[in-house]
């Protein structure tokens, strides 16, 4: 077999070090790879203007598949601030790195799945109708659409005047904003296209059908947002009656599956959404294993696959002597990798081995024991970023 090379993007804060553990990990696990080690993040929108630069894209061209670790992204303002001198002032605009990624290679399908780790002291509990505590087991599947909706970065504050007149025509913006100065008007679009909607809601299909889930949920809200959430749940509609008969169609609001999602978890398997209220309920589930730190993701194109944990760049984190993240997220991440380019049994080794860890219970990060983040939680009992690392390689 032609040995594979992997496009390592380690990006900002702690994406560095949860990036190294996992490979780490592989490693002693048995996969083989060349690691090309890429450019991407703030220090690169600092000293460039670009957090994406074009020698990034061109290794992701070549090699189709990426591991990433963690990203910073501030406001627009914010990000201007810390241009480097030479570049204020020369039409640089920030723009996320993870989503510029995911529309250049059409990465539009994004799965995350939620699946609670027995034993895991974050696991989310309930009070039962007698008064006793009830842990319910959570295995969600969320398919959110990666490339459109409100991420596709269609965008005016003080729109053109073509824009403004344009939306004009609408009656209801006649109505509520046809007297509104535009320079006091910021617009962002909601846009949904048949080819990418039916694509997302294919995906979540198969997936309950290859692996025994029995519903999919369509997470929306067509009763208001009756042009976009009404296609996609149209689709949805003709998609179930036409090819998956066996499989049923749940439709949820997405306000109402916030407030459900704590109250009977269990109930749901895969969860389908465009790209706002799919990371919403994303986050959400997560909570129920545990957090962010537990939160793994794929985003899938046609050729090129790149996968992260969905946690954020901690940078507050990222200088501390000893790193004292948990890496169980990026982990997760590089066993959907694995699993994604045919590696299936070095994927599940690795993830009975997370798995066995948190059952036991003797290796925990701060955010198992319940500690705030600090220097100190280690000398406190916590693992650091590599122990737990290590106790997934001894368990191996």
């Amino acid at each position: 077999m032609t040995r594979r090379t992997i496009v390592a993007m380690p990006g900002d804060g702690i994406g560095a070090v949860v990036l190294e553990a996992a490979v780490k990990v592989m490693e002693a696990a048995g996969f083989q790879a060349d690691y090309e080690f890429a450019d991407i993040g703030w220090e690169f929108w600092k000293t460039e203007g670009n957090p994406l630069p074009d020698r990034t894209i061109e290794l992701l061209k070549k090699h189709k598949i990426g591991l990433f670790g963690a990203i910073t992204s501030k406001p627009k303002d914010a990000a201007a601030a810390e241009l480097a001198t030479e570049l204020q002032g020369k039409g640089f605009v920030y723009a996320s790195p993870i989503v510029g990624m995911r529309q250049l290679f059409d990465l539009d399908i994004c799965i995350r799945p939620c699946k609670t780790y027995l034993g895991n002291p974050l696991n989310f509990v309930r009070r039962g109708a007698n008064g006793d505590i009830e842990e319910p087991f959570v295995d969600v599947v969320i398919f959110r659409q990666n490339t459109e909706c409100l991420y596709s970065g269609v965008e005016w504050t003080n729109p053109p005047e073509q824009v403004y007149e344009a939306f004009k025509t609408n009656k209801a913006f006649l109505k509520n904003f046809g007297n509104v100065p535009k320079e006091e008007i910021s617009i962002s679009a909601r846009i949904f296209t048949r080819k990418y909607t039916g694509r997302i809601l294919k995906a979540a299909f198969e997936h309950a059908r290859n692996n025994g889930y029995k519903s999919v949920t369509l997470c929306e809200k067509p009763n208001v947002i009756r042009e976009t959430s009404g296609m996609m749940y149209k689709m949805a509609q003709d998609m179930q009656k036409n090819e998956y008969p066996e499989i049923a169609l749940w439709n949820t609001n997405i306000d109402a599956q916030m407030m459900w999602l704590t109250k009977n978890p269990e109930d749901y398997g895969v969860i389908v959404a465009g790209n706002m209220f799919g990371d919403i309920v994303s986050d959400g589930f997560a909570g129920l294993i545990g957090g962010l730190g537990f939160a793994c993701s794929a985003n899938l194109g046609e050729e090129i696959a790149v996968f992260e944990p969905t946690h954020g760049s901690a940078p507050k984190y990222a200088d501390y002597p000893v790193s004292i993240v948990n890496p169980i997220a990026m982990i997760a991440s590089a066993c959907m990798m694995l699993h994604h380019i045919g590696e299936s049994a070095t994927a599940v080794r690795i993830e009975k081995a997370i798995a066995e860890i948190i059952a036991e219970g003797k290796v925990k990060t701060y955010d198992m024991m319940k500690m705030t983040g600090s220097p100190d939680v280690i000398k406190n009992g916590a693992a650091s970023t590599m122990q737990m690392a290590d106790a997934i390689i001894a368990k191996l």
